[in-house]
């Protein structure tokens, strides 16, 4: 990525009107790895004197449930996990709401100009029809490398300006109901562009679009998850709640590089990163909403405080 295209990640200092977030998803109970991340993302608040927002992202319509809004709630206050904005209490209303599904109107926008600049195409292959076709085996919860399917033709690079789609055309050249057929909105990646930024814990890191992760979906109407993707709600929602510095696990990192793309195409000033060390089981396995019985609530039943919870981590 050219530094003169787009702001440079980090380029931000962490103490310059510090502004932190927590960004749970309410799919399942939080879990040590969670509280981890958390803890982490508000020691580095405080150390800045600077402000934490907590941000229900919700937009997992299947998995999301109310119970478990209440449950993360409640185990993050257990925890003691402080925030000054946030659905509960409200924040500033200017950057709020401050539940994901509510801001559907600033994700639409932001959709909009990214087709309205090219840089997106229509696909209406599903994920079965991706993981058959793609090369390259992926992580359980990685997306696989796009093979291009749907891809227009045409060059894809550095500099290169993206092509337009209209997505009426398209389908019905391939004899399709445009107004019947279900697709996503897919980003097209510069091919063989080194996406690089400093991480503020990992240090350097570099992504190849194309070798290292490929085209990614912004947008889905395939199912019930009907919206945006976690990509582009995450770039959306955090430039607009004017975060500087996003604290998450590592496991992200190659989803950074994708969203440095998106923060450039919406001509958006990125945040800084900092990607904590993943938690993992006795098998070496990260910890996953699955594992109930690593969550803080079960902890907590079994009489665990916060501060022993804490006391492997040095904190």
């Amino acid at each position: 990525m050219n530094p003169t295209d787009a702001p440079a990640a980090g380029n931000q200092t962490p103490g310059a009107a510090y502004r932190g977030r927590l960004a749970p998803s309410p799919t399942g109970f939080l879990h040590l790895g969670h509280a981890r991340t958390f803890w982490v993302a508000q020691q580095r608040a405080k150390e800045y004197g600077g402000t934490l927002i907590l941000r229900n992202d919700d937009l997992d319509r299947a998995r999301c449930k109310p119970e478990f809004v209440a449950a993360m709630i409640e185990d993050l206050r257990w925890f003691g996990l402080e925030w000054q904005e946030g659905p509960d209490p409200p924040g500033r209303a200017a950057l709020g709401p401050y539940t994901q599904s509510e801001r559907l109107e600033l994700h639409r926008a932001a959709l909009e100009k990214l087709r309205a600049g090219g840089f997106i195409y229509p696909c209406t292959c599903s994920r079965k029809d991706i993981q058959r076709a793609a090369s390259a085996p992926n992580a359980e919860d990685e997306e696989p490398i796009y093979p291009g399917t749907c891809r227009p033709k045409g060059r894809s690079g550095a500099g290169v300006p993206p092509v337009r789609v209209n997505l009426d055309q398209k389908l019905e050249s391939d004899g399709r109901d445009a107004r019947a057929t279900k697709f996503s909105w897919r980003f097209r990646v510069p091919d063989g562009e080194a996406i690089s930024f400093t991480d503020r814990h990992c240090g350097p890191q570099t992504f190849v679009a194309g070798n290292d992760f490929g085209d990614f979906v912004v947008w889905s109407s395939r199912d019930a998850n009907e919206g945006p993707s976690y990509q582009l709600a995450c770039v959306v929602d955090d430039a607009a709640m004017r975060i500087t510095e996003v604290v998450r696990g590592a496991d992200l990192l190659v989803s950074t590089a994708r969203q440095l793309l998106l923060y450039r195409a919406l001509q958006l000033t990125p945040p800084g990163f900092f990607h904590c060390p993943l938690v993992l089981d006795e098998t070496g396995q990260r910890l996953a909403k699955r594992h109930d019985a690593l969550s803080l609530r079960a902890w907590r039943g079994q009489g665990k405080t916060p501060a022993e919870l804490r006391q492997d981590w040095g904190q």
